[in-house]
């Protein structure tokens, strides 16, 4: 399994390339358009957001994988299944909130066409350069690591109204069946972590000639 310090929930990849500095710059940029949005000040955050479509790249990445396998014959070591993992974590994200805060028909409208436009863009984008793809990622992960740390501050702190977590999330983390919201972002700062550093890997193994980071090694 690949190593990664799940305590380390603030360790951010320096961009040192030009194609790593555009993949941050527009991270931060599509966080920041995030709370600056219809959907931010009506649910009153940007993680919301950005759950909409951060699940959209482990999907795309599992697919280009699954067929480069196939196309090559090579074994995948399992990182197909990794990468349907991480989907399925960040759909559950969604999902939580989506229970916590339901969106009418026409928001729903426009998260499926921000999603079918995403989803097409990310697609080209691995196609052209599968590294930057995944750094991309990798930078949603950390913006995303930032946002939920301040949703906890913002609870902690009595800004943010405590309520019971929708019983999806206490299923899908484990959760003691009295768990709060606080202790599902809890759940969910931790899935980020994990996902921007198994993003930060492929992009470091690919730019060293690898086809896959080395399950037994650590993240740079």
């Amino acid at each position: 399994m690949l190593n990664i310090n799940k305590t380390d929930l603030f360790r951010h990849h320096v961009p040192d390339t030009v194609p790593d500095r555009i993949a941050f710059g527009l991270a931060r940029f599509v966080a920041w358009t995030a709370g600056n949005t219809f959907f931010s000040r009506r649910y009153g955050d940007r993680m919301i957001v950005l759950e909409t479509v951060t699940a959209v790249p482990p999907m795309v990445v599992a697919t280009l994988l699954h067929l480069k396998c196939l196309r090559r014959m090579l074994d995948d070591g399992g990182w197909v299944r990794t990468f349907m993992d991480e989907a399925e974590s960040q759909r559950t994200h969604l999902m939580a909130f989506v229970a916590l805060a339901r969106p009418n028909a026409w928001e729903r409208f426009l998260i499926a066409l921000a999603q079918g436009v995403f989803y097409n863009a990310y697609f080209l984008l691995y196609l052209i350069s599968a590294r930057t793809a995944h750094r991309l990622a990798a930078y949603f992960a950390e913006q995303a690591v930032h946002g939920y740390s301040q949703y906890l501050s913002e609870i902690d702190t009595g800004e943010r109204e405590g309520q019971p977590a929708p019983a999806s999330a206490i299923a899908y983390w484990g959760l003691a069946p009295e768990a709060q919201v606080r202790d599902m972002i809890l759940a969910m700062l931790e899935d980020e972590a994990i996902h921007r550093d198994l993003h930060h890997a492929f992009a470091n193994a690919m730019a060293q000639g690898q086809s896959f980071p080395d399950r037994t090694g650590g993240v740079a």
